[in-house]
């Protein structure tokens, strides 16, 4: 497996399947994890970090899941391959600067991620379609006992494992899901729900996750701290607060429908007709006009296109993705006729 061969292949999370994919696109689990005896990676040398390059290198290659999986080093790629790996949710902005000792293992599903040397020696993602957290942490849980079988993690009894960041230390686990909340935005709750999130003590970012502001009407919503809880109650005080916000966006939306189904199905066509016409679109554009097109979907205003297609241009029409399936650098004129191309043929335009 190359890593352009990524640009053909649809990432597990996007298939717009499992339990509330209406109104839940993903589910994430992250582990951060350090290696015993190595400074953590802010204090670490460069041999430091190579060692731990190889070590991990050689423990995923022993593990069935991680069978045709991609090893990549961050020095060898170019600022594209970076971004584009941002885009498809495979790793983190900060991972993509400063790549002295940084590398990513992919799964041949995109199931799986490793960052390694990011702020941790290894941060484990396992990442799917819907609200599938209990799901998805028994595959981390699985990979991530199979990685301590061959490497010797900083773990204390008092303390749980050791992290770079003293909120990750304990069980050093962060689940997160992300939630399209166009109803809920569009009736003004939107601010609301946050600020009780917060009240919580979850987290809640945009697409991109930490330092992303929300875009498309997407949120994401994790834990904060996982000092002094275990995994299954962090998991299940995610999903329960989820809950509540997927029931929330379902009042709001058929709120919409019955108060004002005109004025949303006019938004609604209104949004496809631009993305099926237009010759010249930015990405912020057509994100929010996707947005519009995906909630058409969901509430049976749009028949014709399905939400996989829908989940699949979200990331297709980022700038790197662009640049890669045209094989050569694009300026930004040249990016947003590509994307405009690209969404007339996915959606049927003229």
């Amino acid at each position: 497996m190359k890593l352009d061969d990524l640009i053909h292949h649809t990432g597990e999370w996007l298939k717009g399947t499992g339990p509330h994919s209406n109104i839940v696109m993903s589910s994430r689990i992250r582990l951060a994890r350090n290696i015993a005896k190595i400074p953590f990676p802010n204090k670490s040398s460069k041999k430091n970090l190579s060692d731990v390059a190889f070590a991990v290198d050689e423990a995923v290659q022993q593990i069935n899941m991680f069978k045709n999986s991609l090893f990549l080093k961050m020095g060898e790629l170019d600022n594209v391959d970076k971004q584009f790996l941002v885009e498809r949710h495979l790793m983190s902005h900060e991972h993509a600067t400063n790549t002295d000792g940084k590398a990513l293992v992919v799964s041949s599903e995109e199931i799986l991620s490793v960052m390694v040397n990011e702020e941790d020696h290894l941060r484990i993602q396992g990442l799917q379609s819907g609200f599938n957290l209990s799901e998805t942490w028994k595959i981390v849980n699985t990979i991530d006992d199979l990685i301590s079988s061959k490497l010797d993690f900083a773990f204390l009894s008092d303390w749980g494992y050791l992290t770079a960041c003293p909120t990750n230390t304990g069980t050093a686990i962060r689940g997160s899901v992300m939630l399209h909340l166009p109803a809920l935005v569009m009736t003004k709750q939107i601010n609301k729900v946050l600020a009780a999130i917060a009240k919580l003590s979850f987290a809640s970012r945009g697409f991109y996750g930490e330092g992303t502001q929300a875009i498309g009407d997407f949120f994401q919503i994790s834990n904060q701290v996982s000092l002094g809880h275990s995994e299954e109650d962090i998991i299940q005080n995610i999903n329960g607060l989820i809950r509540q916000v997927i029931e929330q966006e379902e009042q709001a939306r058929q709120a919409l429908l019955l108060q004002n189904r005109p004025m949303l199905e006019d938004k609604i066509c209104r949004s496809l007709g631009v993305l099926k016409n237009a010759h010249i679109i930015s990405s912020q554009e057509t994100v929010e006009l996707l947005s519009m097109v995906r909630l058409g979907i969901d509430v049976g205003m749009v028949k014709n296109v399905d939400r996989m297609a829908i989940n699949e241009l979200f990331i297709m029409i980022q700038p790197a993705h662009l640049q890669k399936i045209e094989g050569k650098k694009l300026s930004s004129a040249e990016r947003d006729a590509r994307r405009a191309a690209l969404i007339r043929e996915k959606l049927g335009g003229k």
